[in-house]
């Protein structure tokens, strides 16, 4: 008989691994003398005790004050924004990153200081949107268990008022934007959490009926897994239940969406005018040539994969008919140029960061750097990890969206810093900005939507394959 010595090997291996897996060793006596002996023998000031006892604030004790003081507010390059808006306490920093781009445009096109688009009105399709998205996963996913990964996924996050770029692209498309006098915010957009709760159970209510349509019904087809025309007429029939109540829910607390508005406005000649029009007239008059998939793609750094590689995430979209959220993998050295080239064009940039890591968040310098917090020094231990070390672990992800709008470079025109502008107030950051230096920009930022046309060749060649499917609970998403 022929030996396979690849096959013991595996088989080798196995054995260890099941046997290291057994013998997973608890704390015992041995383990904590090492322990206690370790720290006693360490050269820690007992003072330093003492104030990390009385405190909890250890960014305060950590804070590296030359780093704050290092930085002015000139930039070489700057693109034109509006004034800094605030979305209170709601997770919409992606659609107002998104409208922040195209403020500028409107400003331009009916001569005004400043403007602003309607949050509350995308954001009652954006929530009716994904609610619809949500019951139709769970009307595809019906023949699995509930325990399925893909299941629990979607019943664990039904719906929430976080998105990306192509979210807000698809739903612009299809009902377009109003200025946001035409639908005001109100106490539930701008503070959803409660409204969201209650989707949520509504959602999952909604959920659980149309599995029990699935598992009740005598005619689903277990050869072939696939559902009848008679059960999949009664699902959506319950879905259409649901959405029903979604609607009440959304007009209640956000109000109804017009489907035309007459809009009045005073220009910086003091001239006062009209505009009657359709959101989806007024989309089309005011956003960014070309502002869509056609042109613009969504560019990330994730060292876990394959570079200059599209990547696709199932189901990461609202609207059924658009399209799943899309990126083209990139290493800084082609990030940074594309970045620096748009903004030398005047056109501002939407971009995603962790808004938690090595961000001053009480002297008012709005500085995101590299060591702003020297935690290593103040505890004595080594804490520092490397970009794809912190992603796969979850250490840094993607939690707020803000708009890239300035840069400042070198003697050679390499960026030193960048200037971004947030949608949290005056009282966020520096009144409003922050200023990230380049080794925070390469450290902890994620998801950029740039124009084609300001990537280097060899990315631009990368567009043209097609993006490998990505589950729905890729590390990425978060």
């Amino acid at each position: 008989m022929k030996i396979n010595i690849k096959h013991i090997i595996i088989i080798a291996l196995s054995v260890t691994l099941t046997y290291s897996a057994a013998n997973a060793q608890s704390i015992g006596s041995k383990e904590m003398r090492e322990l206690e002996q370790s720290y006693a023998g360490s050269t820690t000031p007992a003072t330093l005790q003492s104030v990390l006892q009385s405190s909890g604030d250890f960014e305060s004790l950590a804070e590296n004050s030359g780093k704050l003081k290092s930085y002015d507010n000139y930039f070489k390059y700057k693109a034109d924004i509006g004034s800094i808006n605030d979305q209170k306490k709601s997770g919409r920093c992606w659609m107002f990153a998104c409208m922040n781009s195209l403020r500028t445009g409107v400003m331009k096109k009916y001569n005004l200081k400043d403007f602003d688009f309607s949050h509350t009105y995308n954001f009652f399709y954006d929530l009716l949107e994904k609610s619809n998205l949500f019951l139709e996963e769970i009307i595809a996913t019906s023949n699995k268990p509930m325990d399925d990964r893909e299941v629990s996924k979607y019943f664990n996050r039904p719906i929430t008022d976080g998105g990306v770029w192509s979210i807000f692209y698809a739903e612009t498309i299809k009902y377009g934007v109003v200025p946001m006098e035409v639908m005001p915010e109100t106490g539930a957009s701008e503070n959803d959490e409660q409204l969201l709760q209650i989707l949520k159970k509504r959602l999952r209510k909604g959920g659980w009926a149309i599995r029990e349509i699935a598992s009740k019904n005598s005619t689903v087809k277990k050869s072939n897994n696939k559902l009848s025309e008679e059960i999949l007429n009664e699902m959506e029939a319950e879905k259409i239940s649901v959405l029903k109540d979604v609607y009440k829910i959304l007009a209640l607390t956000i109000g109804v969406p017009p489907k035309e508005f007459t809009w009045r406005y005073t220009d910086n000649n003091g001239n006062t005018k009209t505009v009657s029009t359709t959101p989806k007239e007024f989309y089309a008059s005011v956003a960014i040539n070309g502002y869509g998939p056609e042109n613009y793609i969504m560019i990330t750094n994730d060292p876990g994969k394959e570079y200059y590689k599209l990547y696709e995430i199932k189901n990461y979209k609202s609207v059924i008919e658009g399209f799943n959220w899309t990126y083209l993998n990139l290493p800084y050295s082609e990030i940074e140029p594309a970045a620096l080239a748009s903004i030398k064009n005047n056109e501002s940039i939407y971009l995603t960061i962790d808004s938690g890591a090595e961000a001053d968040k009480k002297s008012g310098a709005g500085l995101l750097d590299t060591g702003v917090f020297d935690y290593n020094t103040l505890f004595g231990v080594n804490l520092d990890m490397d970009r794809k070390s912190m992603i796969l672990t979850k250490q840094i992800s993607s939690t707020h969206a803000i708009l890239l709008m300035g840069c400042d470079t070198d003697k050679n025109d390499n960026p030193t810093k960048w200037l971004a502008e947030d949608s949290f107030g005056l009282n966020r950051g520096r009144n409003g900005f922050h200023v990230m230096s380049n080794k925070w920009f390469e450290t902890y930022t994620f998801r950029m939507v740039i124009n084609k046309k300001y990537l280097r060749a060899k990315a631009q060649a990368a567009l043209g394959q097609k993006p490998e499917l990505l589950p729905v609970w890729d590390y990425m998403m978060f």
